[in-house]
């Protein structure tokens, strides 16, 4: 995610500025590598500053490591690491062939884009598993948040408010299961989440995700 500072004018987070943010390190990103069980191509769409990808690479999960990203930052960084990133939209046609890749990774990005439906057929076509994870607007804070204040929730824009967050398409696991259904093709093969290892909370967690999970992670593979 781009950086938080204070200034109200530049606390914008669809500047997708990565200056002073060179890596992250970040709670989901393990899960996500223990989803790869086999070593192979992946693309990461959305890779921000090549974070996810070198720390992929660095568990020898990568046989080709691919990344595309709409920040010139997030680019340019990923280079000094090393990475192979192009620069560009994610929700239009991806300059891959039909299953180039074995995984194609969208790691909290997927509610950012314009088109997140062309950007789940085109993880179909280029990949044979998908992995992707998202803020859970169905979150029960967001619930609550809408119900006592009557406003836009502010738990999953993570400090900002409406008009200044990258967060155009919110969504939650049942939305995200709904276009699941409507795209074909895709069959949930592992769901996770970054647990809170917190025997209540992550009881109630796996019984009511979509009420409970803040940050669902998703492994898909195609049935045809």
């Amino acid at each position: 995610m781009p950086k938080d500072i204070n200034s109200p004018q530049d606390n914008d987070n669809r500047n997708y500025d990565y200056t002073g943010i060179e890596t992250e390190n970040r709670k989901e990103y393990g899960v996500i590598a223990n989803m790869i069980t086999e070593t192979g191509a992946v693309l990461d769409l959305g890779c921000g500053n090549g974070s996810l990808l070198q720390l992929l690479n660095d568990k020898g999960k990568c046989s080709r490591a691919v990344g595309i990203e709409i920040s010139e930052t997030g680019v340019e960084m990923s280079r000094k690491k090393g990475l192979e990133v192009i620069m560009g939209e994610i929700d239009e046609r991806l300059p891959f062939g039909d299953n180039e890749f074995d995984y194609a990774l969208c790691n909290v990005t997927i509610q950012m884009v314009m088109y997140p439906e062309v950007l789940l057929k085109e993880m179909k076509r280029v990949a044979r598993k998908l992995i992707i994870s998202f803020p859970n607007f169905g979150f029960y804070r967001n619930r609550l948040d809408m119900l006592l204040k009557g406003r836009m929730p502010q738990p999953m824009i993570f400090g900002y408010k409406w008009y200044n967050t990258g967060h155009i398409h919110q969504l939650s696991i049942a939305d995200f299961k709904e276009l699941l259904e409507q795209t074909g093709g895709l069959e949930i093969e592992k769901f996770s989440t970054v647990w809170n290892n917190n025997s209540v909370k992550d009881t109630l967690t796996g019984m009511f995700p979509n009420l409970f999970c803040l940050l669902p992670i998703f492994l898909l593979k195609k049935t045809n």
